[in-house]
Parts: structure tokens; sequence; C-alpha cells
């Protein structure tokens, strides 16, 4: 029986993913006529299908044999897949430990592309308090999270960024919606070791962020703090938050294998 959500499913997506999980659960290379026969699908149209993932990587075909296996950007997006849920395990204890410490609602976000993902949260007990649901997005630039991964881009990936992003939403009088004020705060945080998003998104919302590096030094993901500036007061950020962010992605970092330099 087909779920209420089926009908808002793309046939092609579903039968490009049906050739990829047949590939993966094969385990090894397979004939168009052994794919076609496994898909139920007619020949032109797995050939079409094999053809536009051989363009983005998704499938290589052996030039001796002719036959279809799958290709390396499979394994990066599953890679990155088996990378986030090692992150979510790995930071929960701190991420808990600084609710403990500061009684205000801790996140673990990545970037996917010009937003942020949520994928882990542990709420404050205060009666008022800040969250985003675990899964939602938020725009890169005018977020704590987001501006601490976007900081540490190379310098090439920031100005594709900036390109795919122009102009800048505004979502508060206090958002940064200038690419060349928006420059100058990358590079305070990339100084910093930290960013502040100080009502950008939200007004009467603050947050310190912190990127959280790998073994390779790349910041892949990013532990915020996050509540209202009633309590988020510039000598509360300064003197306990962002001392206590920081040594939380530190310790999450060091588990990933990272070395200062």
């Amino acid at each position: 029986m087909k779920s209420p959500h089926d009908r808002h499913s793309v046939q092609a997506v579903e039968r490009a993913l049906k050739i990829l999980i047949i590939l993966a659960e094969a385990g090894t290379p397979l004939t168009l006529s052994q794919i076609r026969d496994r898909t139920k699908l007619n020949i032109s149209t797995a050939h079409r299908l094999l053809h536009t993932l051989m363009n983005d990587g998704f499938i290589n075909q052996d030039k001796d044999t002719g036959k279809y296996l799958l290709g390396l950007r499979t394994f990066e997006v599953g890679h990155a897949a088996l990378y986030s849920m090692d992150i979510r395990t790995i930071a929960r204890p701190f991420l808990q430990e600084l609710v403990d410490r500061c009684n205000e609602t801790t996140n673990l976000a990545i970037l996917d592309q010009d937003e942020v993902v949520y994928i882990d949260q542990i709420e404050s007990l205060n009666m008022i308090k800040i969250f985003a649901r675990v899964g939602s997005r938020g725009p890169a630039h005018c977020t704590g999270a987001g501006k601490a991964l976007i900081a540490n881009l190379s310098d090439r990936d920031f100005e594709r960024f900036l390109q795919h992003k122009v102009p800048l939403q505004a979502f508060t009088k206090y958002t940064i919606n200038d690419p060349v004020k928006l420059k100058e705060e990358a590079a305070t945080v990339r100084k910093n070791g930290y960013s502040l998003d100080n009502e950008e998104l939200e007004e009467g919302v603050r947050c310190v962020a912190v990127p959280i590096w790998d073994f390779e030094n790349k910041a892949i993901a990013a532990i915020s703090v996050s509540g209202p500036d009633t309590r988020l007061t510039d000598a509360f950020i300064q003197e306990r938050l962002i001392p206590e962010v920081m040594a939380a992605a530190d310790k999450i970092s060091e588990r990933l294998g990272h070395r200062k330099r």
C-alpha cells in the first residue's frame, strides 16, 4: 500500500535511486540488461538514467566490460551521512554539559550549501527558551552557526556563497546584508574563533557559536548556545558563554582527531 506522501514523489528520482540501491546490494558490476531486469525498467529508460547518474559521478562504467558500478560520489554522500551521525554521538555529551553549566539551549549544526541544518539540540530548562527544531534550516549569513561555518570556507567557496546569496536577505534591522560587511564579519570570526548572532535573525535572540574541526582541519559543524537578550547580556556572553562554548568545541574537535596548529 502506498503512503499518502507517494503522490508527491518524482518517478525519475525513484527509478534512479532504485538503480543505486540495486548496484549497492549487488556488490559487483552489472550489465545494462541485468539492471533492466532487476529494476523492471525498459532498456531505454534504464540507459538514460544510468547516463545521468554517470554524468554526476554516482555511477561509473567499466571500459573493458561495459558493466556499471557505483562511483565515488556515492561514497562521498554516504560518508558525509555517517560523519554527521558520528558527530552527533560525539557532541551530545558536550551539548548536555553546556546546558548544565549555562542553562541555555545548545545546538549542533552543519552547513548545507547556503543554509545551516540543525542536527541536534538540547533545550534549556528555562521557562523562556530559544530552540530550532532538529532538521530545520536557517540562513547561514545571519545565524551564529552559519557565520562560524561560512567564515571558515575557502576563499573560493566563500565567494561562491556570496554570489549565490546576493542580495542577502535582511530579517531584522541588525542583519548584515552587505557583502563587504559580511566579509569583514567573517574575518573577525576567523580571528576570534567564534561568531555572534546579535539579533540578526530574530530580534531579542542572541547566539554564540564556535566551529568544530575534523582531522583534516576542516570546519565540519558548529556548536552554538542561544537565548533571549535579557539573559544573554554582553557580560554573560564574554565572561561565560564564549569560554564555555569554545572549550566544548575544542573537546569535540579533539575527539574527531583535530590537532591545533
